[in-house]
């Protein structure tokens, strides 16, 4: 409602979608850039992406989990085949079921550490080696069972 009246805003978007044809989406002001709907199509995440993303980052996931359990005096040590592992089941899942990209690799930490997770906080100290082997054994079940593996997010 305007001082001349009611506006009808119809074709607003459209319109402003096509006054910023030739804007970056960082060009225009906050308010302005979560109303227009930006649709980018992406390339699936590789294996070797997943492998960066588990250990490159600052907060990468690996280096997140090593921390959190040693507050609870556990040592956590993630041996390279691990994390090619952890990359591959993570790449697998995400081309059998649907591709959500790099948040599966959360979900996929979380099952492969839930048994240290909810027994850390008994106390006892331990120093935990993360294999191929052991990535293998926790996640194969998801890999065997299609409806299971559609709920791992």
């Amino acid at each position: 409602m305007t001082k001349y009246g009611m506006v009808r805003t119809d074709h607003i978007l459209f319109i402003a979608a096509g006054a910023f044809h030739a804007a970056k989406p960082s060009d225009l002001i906050p308010e302005l850039q979560g109303r227009f709907p930006i649709r980018v199509s992406l390339d699936p995440l590789t294996k070797e992406d997943f492998k960066r993303i588990l250990v490159e980052p600052e907060n990468a996931l690996v280096k997140q989990y090593t921390a959190l359990l040693k507050t609870e005096g556990i040592s956590l040590e993630f041996d390279k085949g691990a994390v090619e592992e952890i990359a591959s089941f993570a790449a697998l899942v995400n081309e059998r079921t649907e591709d959500i990209g790099a948040r599966r690799l959360h979900t996929i930490m979380t099952t492969l550490l839930e048994d240290m997770l909810y027994s850390a906080p008994d106390g006892t100290e331990a120093s935990i080696q993360i294999t191929d082997k052991t990535v293998q054994q926790k996640l194969s079940r998801i890999l065997k069972d299609e409806d299971l593996s559609r709920y791992i997010l």
